[in-house]
């Protein structure tokens, strides 16, 4: 719409979701354009519409629970995407048609332009939830994050990131600099992922760990020593993180995304990378793509050895999950036997185990800094190239290094029909009480 030559109208439908720090979110589920026939004006400087060019998608809000909201476009390279005159009396006139018809009570406008190549735009929503929409973002085979136009952008350091501006730009910098990252898992893998993150220019990171720092974490956890045996890993890797620059800001968790209260922290992140090694937590992640429109990068580090502890391999994988992507089930890399293993009591788990109805939960498995930060430098790179887009077309949705025989493999599986990732099921605005559709811990 942005890029057209003339003036283009459309509906779309979103939902609302409750963010952190009393933010909204609201989930695009589905652009409907305005008819052609419904047009009575349409140039590069003028747009008149009739009501058949809304009302019916006005019926699918309604049908869906969702609220609609009037986009249109102001055509032509640097054309400022700010509303009209003209727009506001729309704007106006449609209020209270479009509260009403989705009998949710709110309405929203977008005007869309475009500048060197990006999208730009500004937005309001009116109703109970009534405010500026300051902040876009598009989750697809690429990620396009935009402030609104005239928002200030975070080019507060240029010179400390002048060697990345040189690969990849202003707009890329300020974007990096703009998001909120969760990190799940704050080990040896998910510790580097976290570092590198913050070293390319992130500096909103949520942290999420349950565990406290041992001995043996300090060969793999960075900004870890001795003297932080003991003290919880999210502290740890958090003041080391917030060392690396001031600009730096970290929320630490000290919990697990089995818990409902936790996991719904991540409904307002940006950017999910998931880095713990139980299935219960990937069971979890793996559908807030879905749900949620949060992109995930799943990964993993294994390194299985024999009796007699010879590495018998070394593998990692860097899976990429957004909508139209498969999930981590659809793809096998979640154990579902295990991962309800794992939220059983120590006390269940040891009788069914022990009566042959449940798998055992496998022990202390290998780990090397190596291999574990060349796993997170691989997840980093397919972030990267998400946002800058400087790999093949499509783009592949996993990656399978096997360290041991010096080769990397790609795939993108599709998902399976009618599963919970079919691009038909469109779960957005879905969730209610069942989070995710799942039993929760509280």
């Amino acid at each position: 719409m942005a890029t057209g030559p003339v003036e283009s109208g459309a509906v779309l439908i979103a939902h609302l979701v409750p963010g952190r720090d009393d933010s909204m979110i609201l989930l695009g589920a589905q652009l409907i354009p305005v008819p052609e026939g419904a047009y009575d004006i349409r140039s590069d400087r003028s747009l008149q519409v009739t009501s058949d060019g809304y009302v019916h998608a006005l019926k699918v809000a309604r049908d869906r629970g969702g609220v609609a909201l009037w986009v249109h476009s102001h055509p032509g390279e640097g054309a400022l995407p700010h509303a009209s005159k003209h727009d506001r009396v729309v704007n106006s006139e449609l209020a209270d048609l479009f509260a009403d018809r989705t009998e949710s009570g709110q309405y929203g406008y977008l005007v869309v332009s475009h500048a060197r190549g990006a999208l730009t735009f500004t937005g309001a929503l009116t109703g109970q939830v009534d405010g500026p929409i300051t902040r876009l973002a598009a989750i697809g085979d690429r990620w396009i994050f935009r402030p609104a136009y005239d928002t200030e952008d975070a080019r507060s350091s240029t010179d400390l990131f002048d060697r990345n501006i040189r690969a990849f730009g202003h707009q890329i910098q300020a974007t990096i600099g703009d998001l909120t990252v969760a990190v799940v898992g704050c080990g040896g893998t998910g510790s580097a992922v976290a570092e590198q993150l913050t070293r390319l220019g992130v500096r909103s990171l949520v942290l999420i760990d349950p565990d406290t720092l041992s001995a043996p974490n300090t060969t793999r956890v960075y900004g870890s020593t001795l003297a932080d045996v003991g003290r919880l890993k999210v502290d740890v890797l958090g003041d080391h993180l917030e060392r690396i620059h001031p600009d730096v800001h970290t929320t630490r968790i000290n919990g697990t995304v089995l818990s409902k209260a936790v996991a719904r922290e991540l409904a307002s992140a940006d950017i999910v990378f998931g880095c713990t090694d139980d299935n219960a937590g990937r069971l979890r992640l793996s559908r807030l793509p879905y749900y949620y429109l949060v992109p995930l990068i799943d990964c993993g580090v294994q390194i299985p050895a024999d009796d007699r502890n010879t590495i018998t391999g070394i593998f990692g994988r860097v899976t990429t999950v957004y909508p139209g992507a498969s999930c981590l089930i659809c793809r096998d890399n979640i154990d579902l036997g295990l991962a309800e293993a794992e939220v059983r009591s120590a006390e269940e788990q040891r009788q069914l185990e022990k009566e042959g109805y449940a798998p055992a939960l496998p022990g202390v498995e290998p780990a090397v800094v190596a291999f574990t930060t060349l796993v997170a430098a691989t997840t980093v790179s397919e972030f990267l190239e998400r946002l800058v887009g400087y790999g093949d077309t499509p783009t592949p949705t996993e990656l399978l290094l096997f360290v041991h025989d010096r080769m990397i493999r790609a795939n993108a599986i599709e998902p399976r029909a009618g599963h919970y990732c079919d691009r038909s099921r469109n779960l957005l605005g879905s969730d209610g009480d069942m989070y995710l559709g799942l039993n929760w811990a509280s």
